[in-house]
């Protein structure tokens, strides 16, 4: 999430990605492993030790610093074990190369990166899971367009990254409208060339993140650029930790002592508004503050469920669809998920919260 933004627009205006959104993954040939598929379904049966063991620390991904910052103003209390350090890490492809240069124990991403990395041959599992009910993305297009449906998109150059949960929110759209990826030109980009691809007319079409949209309006809404909106979510809001962490019984004690408190900071995130908006986007990324509640008016309210089984489902039908479009190999994501943590976040949370 390194790349420059669009001239004119402020690079931390256009953030890639809040809260877990995940970035494209590139390489993907050659990249199936096939120890992956054996050594995430042997996922270690040990019960939680009920105890964070003395001396224990996480490595723990925190994209520009918001997690720190959620905890500070939440006044959490203080987590029973060391953070040695606060990444800021939040694409998708950054997330899974730290997790095998061991230098990141956890991470929070969308629901796509668990299957390239396993589609690349990393173990690793999903721990936590928050549901978004409303869309994080909508569809803009280039200035001067004409395009105001899904099913319009017939024929027109659409922005794609297979590797991320833009693509994965294309191709839904896509499947619903009826539209086989035959009747559409998918132009290969990653999420950080959206914009720039969208300005020079180089794609007609670009799911863009809700955040990144009030500022694309701003600019070139005059110029006839708008947006699509559609009822496709992007559903898991997660996280996620390689499985050799997960075999550390120490490790995966702090890990299920962190749940916890991720679930009551963005909570807390969702009932204080004007606090974050001042505090973060204002305050840390130089947002205007109608900027801020323009993003924060999109927010999801965090859900966290006390069974994943419509989790699983979900991400089972975006591997069998990234399958269908020869993405990835077809897989069984059950092998994605440690359920030694599944309810630990809900229990966390009042009622409201829990799906």
């Amino acid at each position: 999430m390194s790349s420059a933004s669009p001239s004119g627009i402020d690079r931390r205006v256009f953030l890639t990605s809040l809260l877990g959104a995940s970035a494209a993954v590139a390489g993907l040939s050659g990249c199936a492993g096939g120890s992956a598929a054996a050594d995430t379904a042997g996922a270690s049966s040990a019960p939680l030790a009920a105890k964070v063991p003395s001396g224990t620390s996480l490595k723990i991904a925190s994209y520009l610093g918001q997690q720190q910052l959620q905890f500070k103003l939440a006044k959490l209390p203080e987590l029973p074990f060391t953070v040695s350090s606060w990444l800021n890490i939040g694409a998708g492809p950054d997330v899974i190369n730290a997790f095998r240069a061991k230098s990141l124990d956890l991470a929070n991403n969308a629901g796509i990166p668990p299957i390239q990395a396993h589609f690349q041959g990393l173990a690793a599992k999903i721990v936590a899971i928050d549901i978004t009910r409303k869309p994080n993305y909508l569809f803009a297009t280039k200035p001067g367009s004409d395009i105001h449906s899904v099913a319009e998109f017939k024929g027109k150059k659409l922005a794609f990254s297979q590797g991320q949960a833009q693509g994965v929110v294309l191709l839904r759209a896509l499947k619903k409208a009826g539209l086989s990826y035959d009747d559409v030109k998918l132009v290969q980009l990653t999420s950080n060339q959206f914009l720039t691809a969208l300005q020079s007319g180089q794609v007609d079409v670009a799911p863009l993140a809700n955040t990144q949209v009030p500022a694309y309006l701003q600019q070139y809404g005059a110029k006839g650029a708008h947006t699509i909106t559609t009822d496709v979510v992007d559903l898991l809001n997660l996280l996620w930790a390689p499985q050799a962490v997960l075999d550390d019984r120490a490790k995966a004690a702090a890990i299920a002592a962190y749940i916890p408190e991720w679930a009551k900071g963005l909570v807390w995130q969702w009932e204080n508004p004007d606090v974050w908006n001042e505090e973060f986007y204002v305050k840390t990324q130089n947002l205007t503050l109608a900027q801020a509640q323009g993003i924060t008016k999109l927010a999801n309210k965090p859900l966290f469920p006390p069974s994943w089984d419509e989790a699983i489902k979900w991400e089972q039908e975006t591997a069998d669809l990234l399958a269908e479009g020869g993405f990835v190999k077809k897989t069984d994501v059950t092998s994605l998920f440690d359920h030694r943590f599944e309810g630990i976040a809900a229990k966390a949370v009042p009622e409201e919260y829990r799906k």
